[in-house]
């Protein structure tokens, strides 16, 4: 049976994903190639370091699943999908099973393996990628970078972070640099950030699918980019609402919601680039900051006054990691890295220019602002 390896490395670390179905591989080449670097390997040269081993297997998968399930375990809510634990202390072995999502797992963290079992090969390749990344993340945590909830945009080298609550504007401020004022897209809700030696903070992306309401897509002059590549028979990411799918085949722009939370479409890092014409970035140091305000009808303006600073909450810690939760001791160190290293990082952030706006529907006069403000008019 042929094997299929590819390697993902960031800023000195490195894990791989191993198959023997292409499009796991190559969905993980997908997914990180543009903000990592993404290399096919020959399976034979996998013997140190990380890897996640993907399967493609329900009879395995059955039999995974029947280890958990047989033994005492317990439940947990890993990447919103229900998940049972077994531990076996004596063995070094976390196995677990989301019986949803068909998916089975046995994790050896003392010796960097983590297996992902399931029946088809979708949520075989999702839940891989998923994964690859915690296992990075904890690489990089372990080696002093640190998790900061925001969206990231990169201007000659130099990093423009976009920090608030969910509506205040991150992805609206990012993406609305990068369409109309042609700056690279680093992240769209998170990054990993670690002082260098010349006293600044360097910034790495955090790679991941980006969440578009319908009115912003709208906005951006990209729905009709999105219905016609659909219409072509390309597809978004699978973690999409199909109702979401719907609303864009019949050019509904209306926003959707739902419990109130908005339903949003859920874009592919690639299709940026390929799609939107964004090109992505793989990092560059921090040079400001901006805490942006959307008001309905408001007119695009900078805010007098120095805004709000940030405050530990802006990093991700373990206690407020909710999605990713290190169940299979992938990171085996706090989900937003050491204390001392967030605080150093913050120290630094503090001193670079801060910048509070309020953010209009106007697209082009959001623009406009926010060049000016960022010094990238």
């Amino acid at each position: 049976m042929t094997t299929h390896a590819v390697r993902l490395e960031a800023a000195g670390a490195a894990v791989t994903v191993v198959s023997a179905e292409r499009a796991v591989t190559d969905w993980t080449a997908r997914y990180f190639g543009q903000w990592w670097k993404a290399s096919e390997v020959a399976p034979e040269s996998v013997c140190t370091g990380p890897v996640v081993v993907a399967q493609v297997s329900p009879g395995a998968y059955a039999d995974a699943a029947l280890e958990v399930t047989q033994r005492p375990h317990t439940s947990a809510v890993h990447a919103k999908a229900r998940l049972l634990l077994a531990r076996d202390e004596a063995a070094g072995v976390i196995r677990g099973v989301s019986p949803e999502e068909a998916l089975a797992y046995r994790s050896e963290p003392a010796v960097g393996r983590l297996t992902v079992i399931g029946c088809a090969t979708e949520p075989v390749a999702t839940a891989t990628a998923r994964l690859a990344r915690e296992v990075m993340r904890g690489t990089l945590l372990r080696a002093g970078w640190s998790v900061l909830h925001a969206s990231a945009v990169v201007h000659e080298g130099r990093v423009i972070l976009t920090f608030g609550q969910k509506g205040a504007g991150k992805t609206t401020t990012a993406l609305v640099l990068a369409a109309r004022r042609g700056l690279a897209l680093l992240a769209n809700d998170r990054v990993f950030v670690r002082r260098n030696r010349r006293g600044g903070v360097d910034v790495l992306p955090w790679p991941s699918a980006a969440a578009l309401g319908l009115g912003l897509l709208d906005g951006l002059g990209w729905f009709e980019v999105v219905q016609e590549r659909l219409e072509s028979g390309e597809a978004l990411h699978p973690t999409q609402d199909g109702r979401v799918t719907e609303a864009l085949r019949a050019g509904r722009r209306e926003p959707l919601w739902e419990g109130g939370k908005e339903l949003k479409a859920q874009v592919f890092p690639d299709q940026f680039p390929s799609w939107f014409g964004v090109p992505l970035a793989t990092g560059g140091v921090a040079g400001a900051l901006v805490f942006p305000r959307t008001e309905q009808g408001a007119v695009p303006a900078a805010e007098d006054g120095d805004g709000r600073g940030l405050t530990d909450s802006d990093f991700m810690s373990g206690r407020t990691e909710d999605r990713y939760p290190d169940v299979f001791e992938l990171a085996r160190v706090d989900g937003g890295g050491a204390a001392d290293a967030r605080h150093e990082v913050l120290h630094l952030l503090a001193e670079l220019p801060h910048h509070a706006v309020v953010l209009g529907h106007d697209v082009e006069g959001n623009a406009d602002v926010l060049a000016k403000v960022t010094g990238c008019a």
